[in-house]
This record gives C-alpha cells, sequence and structure tokens, in this order.
C-alpha cells in the first residue's frame, strides 16, 4: 500500500478537523470571546503540563474566532524569547503576516511606517523591522499601540470586532521578573484609560510557570482568568485516532484500538506518535494488533530519545542511579510499582541513594505518587516511559 502523508502531527498542534475534547474549556473560552467582541478586554491563562494540548486547543480557539467571530487572531510562539522589546517585535510582526492578503493590508501597513518590508518572491511576506528605540517605544505604549491598531481596522470598510493574541511558550519570558510587573502595568492601564478596548490575551504555560508569575508580582493572578487542561478520556483518545486513520482511509481492528489508546495515556504528544509510527508500519490498509504493537515500540524509542534521554539519561550523572534504572528495566515493573518490590532487588549500594533517585526523577517528571494505590507507590507518568526503560535496559545488558 503506497502512503503519501501522515494524518498525525507529532510536536505541532492537531489540524482543526481533527480536533477533539476539550468541551468544557471550549465553552468557557468563548464566554471569554464573546466579551472581548463587544469591547470588553479580557486576560486568559492557559495552563497544562508538556504534552498535553495547550497549543491544539489555542489554535482551535483561533480558528473559531476568526470564522465565527469576525475577529483578527494571531498565535505567537515565543520560546526562545526572553526579552520584552523581542516579544512585541513578534507579536505586530505576526499581526502584518495575518492581515497579508486583506483588502485594506496597506492601510495597516501605513499604520506601522517605514519599518515594514515585503520580502520574498513576488513580495508574499513581510517583515516588521524597527530601530530598538521604536521596539522600546512600543513595549512601554503598547495598549495604545493596540487600540491604534484596533481603531485604524474598524475604519475600513471591512473591519474587525475584536483581536486575539495568543502568546504560546512563555516559559523563557516568565522568568524575568519584569515581564510580570510589565503586564501588571499593561493590564492596569488598559482598565483604567481604555473602557472599549476589545483584546484577548491569551498566555500559554506550564502550571508552575503560573506560579512563578505570582510570586514575582502576586497581584497578578488576579487579572487572569486560569484555564488549565487535563488528559484526553479514552473514549476522547479513541475519537482522535478513529478520525484520523478514517481520514487516511485505514481502517483499525478494535484490539489494535485498544493498545493504541491505552499507551497514548490520554496526553496528545502521544496519540500523535503513537497514530503516526503506527500508521507507517501498516501495510495493507488494517490496522492489527501486531501493527498496534510495532507502533507502539517505535513510538517509545522516539518518545525516549525526545524527552528520556535528554532529561533523564544525559541528565543523572550518578552512576548509581543509572544502576537503578537499568534495575527498573529489568523487573518489568509495568507502570505502577512499589518502592519495597524495587527495593528488594538492588544491591546494597543502590539502595542507600535509592530514596534520592526517586525524589531527582519525581522532580524530572518521570513518576508521581501513586495516591490511589497508597502510600510508597509510584508510577510514570505515561505508559510509554516504562517501555523505553525496559528497552534500554535490555539494550545495556546486551552491550554489556
Amino acid at each position: 500500500m503506497n502512503k503519501e502523508n501522515s494524518p498525525f502531527t507529532p510536536g505541532n498542534p492537531v489540524p482543526v478537523e481533527l480536533f477533539v475534547g476539550r468541551s468544557e474549556q471550549i465553552e468557557e473560552l468563548i464566554r471569554y470571546v464573546n466579551q472581548t467582541s463587544s469591547g470588553r478586554a479580557e486576560n486568559v491563562f492557559l495552563a497544562g503540563d508538556r504534552g498535553i494540548g495547550k497549543s491544539s486547543l489555542a489554535s482551535f480557539l483561533r480558528y473559531y474566532v476568526s470564522t465565527q467571530k469576525n475577529m483578527l487572531a494571531v498565535h505567537v510562539f515565543l520560546g526562545r524569547v526572553a526579552a520584552l522589546e523581542a516579544m512585541v517585535h513578534h507579536i505586530f510582526e505576526q499581526i502584518l503576516k495575518e492581515v497579508k492578503g486583506h483588502v485594506w493590508f496597506d492601510d495597516v501597513k501605513n499604520f506601522f511606517g517605514k519599518h515594514i518590508k515585503e520580502i520574498g518572491l513576488f513580495n508574499i511576506s513581510v517583515s516588521f523591522a524597527p530601530p530598538a528605540e521604536d521596539l522600546r517605544e512600543l513595549v512601554s505604549r503598547f495598549p495604545e499601540a493596540l487600540n491604534n491598531l484596533l481603531k485604524k481596522m474598524r475604519e475600513q470598510q471591512i473591519g474587525k470586532k475584536g483581536l486575539l493574541v495568543v502568546l504560546d511558550d512563555i516559559n523563557g519570558l516568565v522568568e524575568k521578573a519584569e515581564f510580570a510587573h510589565w503586564y501588571k502595568s499593561f493590564a492596569d492601564e488598559v482598565a483604567t484609560h481604555y473602557p472599549d478596548f476589545p483584546v484577548l490575551m491569551m498566555l500559554i504555560g506550564l502550571p508552575e510557570k503560573r506560579d512563578i508569575l505570582s510570586d514575582r508580582q502576586p497581584s497578578l493572578m488576579r487579572i487572569f482568568r486560569v484555564v488549565r487542561i487535563e488528559k484526553l478520556s479514552d473514549d476522547e483518545v479513541k475519537d482522535f485516532l478513529s478520525r484520523a486513520y478514517a481520514k487516511a482511509g485505514l481502517k483499525v481492528q478494535a484490539d489494535a484500538m485498544e493498545v493504541m489508546v491505552r499507551y497514548s495515556s490520554g496526553l496528545p504528544f502521544l496519540m500523535h506518535e503513537i497514530g503516526d509510527a503506527t500508521f507507517w508500519r501498516d501495510s495493507d490498509g488494517f490496522i492489527d494488533r501486531l501493527d498496534a504493537l510495532s507502533g507502539v515500540i517505535a513510538a517509545a524509542e522516539k518518545v525516549g530519545e525526545k524527552y528520556l534521554d535528554p532529561k533523564v539519561y544525559r541528565a543523572i550523572r550518578s552512576e548509581r542511579y543509572k544502576s537503578i534504572l537499568r534495575t527498573l528495566g529489568h523487573i518489568h515493573i509495568g507502570r505502577s510499582f512499589e518502592k519495597k518490590t524495587v527495593e528488594a532487588s538492588l544491591n546494597e549500594s543502590d539502595k542507600k541513594v535509592f530514596h534520592n533517585f526517586l525524589k531527582r526523577i519525581r522532580d524530572l517528571g518521570v513518576i508521581e505518587p501513586d495516591t490511589e494505590k497508597g502510600r510508597g507507590t509510584y508510577r510514570f507518568v505515561n505508559e510509554i516511559y516504562p517501555l523505553y526503560i525496559m528497552m534500554e535496559s535490555q539494550r545495556s545488558q546486551k552491550i554489556g
């Protein structure tokens, strides 16, 4: 069977047509969108663990407000941004790119002055390149700049009812105390000087980053509507996988679906890794249990290389810790394990550091307490991590 394109997108937001779940969060966000379109500024913090689907939800919201609410929506990725000037630069450049092609683009372009460059073949893209002093001015007068931009858009025959700005992956910015103070000033100025300010600012970050913001500026958290997303249910994972494979014209056996749902652990990033690996391993257009198991093993390799290798295997320097990891893999503990069971399989040297080892990999986000099974019991945060640890242990045994 010839295949060209996988319906899965590991490492990227899910296509809108395959988006599933999050109905409660979507309903809440739409309430804030409606209030924004009527002129009320809103500030949202979308929080969730890594790989939980925050960017996919933001992409879905962006699509919704663009098509259903006649709002201008931009999704700005700030993974490596740590300075306010760079953040503001990214926001306005993304706005320019979003309005490129609209009949009123020239008017918006004129609003930005001489710092706009049309680049690429046939001028198909734009770049916002102001000098450093102008960027600093934009940072300090950000509410005014956004308000003037909104006025310019309203003057056009085809205007927009508001603006959605998604600031994704703000983890680097949050580490800077100036960001918390700047955002508080921004929100305060909007509240006191701009009664009609149809802008929804949505920050996306890890829950612990929200806590850091709160520590930096305690009163800041009162400004935000906090929306938290958790793991998907098994039914939602099944719905997603079914839609994706149907889009590719593939059929899935029931027990193969069961395998993929189990190892996805309700995590969107694992759904895509497992779905994609299984897609490429199938050869007859009908995914059976063997295809699914082969896909899970291949996905475990990729997930381990992306997440466990840099986060655990390369981060852990202690030979004793590495020895414990190999033991964990050898005894096939599964997803959940009791501390005393593993301890019984350790040598005396490893036992002395086992408590510290558990704390270390817990801090690294690999395991968590299994409160349902009682004290002294832990579980891996997903089904793939213990599989990769077992595979790594088998490899080390062969090398040894």
